[in-house]
């Protein structure tokens, strides 16, 4: 399949939003949290690059979530797209997908592992049993903080729904949550251990979360994850 680009549009420094159309199929089917594959020629080599879906499903349209790796091959050739450019995609793909939303959940992210939360949260709240829901969400500035007003609008007409931005970087003027994602689980989680866990972002935090919650008492089943690297 062929993915066309509709739009981009910047969410903070070397990190964009990208809009795809992919005109052979009427809709393209995916659970919110999977991702697609897409595969380039450049510099000679063939090179396929997995990126999280950051949006609802919509008709034959999606979105990404990408932060340019400016020593990288692939991110740097996507940001020099313009729309009508296309770029080769697999079919949607992936187990990162809400389990059982009668269940509490908690939801981590760091960077742009915010992605596939973008589409699961709103998924999560719209099942008329869902339960409490909470998403931690670290990042270095204030100004980072991406898709701030969708989470936020979310929180303010779904009780159930938290939505908690700590800064590892914070200004002066920043009165809310700082430091890593790591010093706000007890917060979150208190003495519950029945909840399902959800983690997305780089290796080093999603090991050392995983690693807290089975020490916490936590089973491996509870703990769904997905690494950026």
């Amino acid at each position: 399949m062929k993915a066309i680009l509709i739009d981009s549009y910047e969410l903070a420094p070397d990190v964009r939003n990208f809009v795809f159309r992919v005109p052979e199929v009427e809709t393209l089917h995916f659970k919110p949290g999977q991702f697609v594959s897409f595969t380039e020629s450049l510099e000679g080599k063939k090179i396929t690059r997995p990126y999280s879906i950051a949006s609802l499903p919509d008709g034959n349209q999606f979105e990404l979530c990408l932060n340019l790796v400016k020593e990288g091959i692939f991110s740097p050739w996507l940001f020099a797209m313009e729309p009508g450019d296309s770029v080769e995609m697999s079919a949607p793909l992936g187990f990162f997908v809400v389990r059982n939303p009668t269940k509490e959940a908690l939801f981590i992210a760091t960077g742009t592992g915010i992605a596939p939360f973008r589409g699961m949260v709103p998924d999560y709240l719209s099942h008329p049993q869902a339960h409490q829901l909470t998403l931690l969400f670290g990042i270095r500035y204030e100004n980072s903080i991406y898709y701030r007003k969708e989470f936020e609008d979310l929180a303010r007409r779904h009780s159930k729904f938290r939505f908690w931005p700590t800064l590892s970087r914070p200004e002066p003027s920043w009165t809310d949550r700082t430091g890593h994602v790591q010093v706000h689980l007890m917060e979150a989680i208190g003495d519950r251990r029945d909840l399902d866990i959800y983690i997305c972002g780089l290796k080093a935090m999603v090991d050392d979360v995983r690693a807290i919650l089975k020490a916490m008492g936590f089973d491996r089943k509870q703990i769904i994850f997905e690494k950026y690297d």
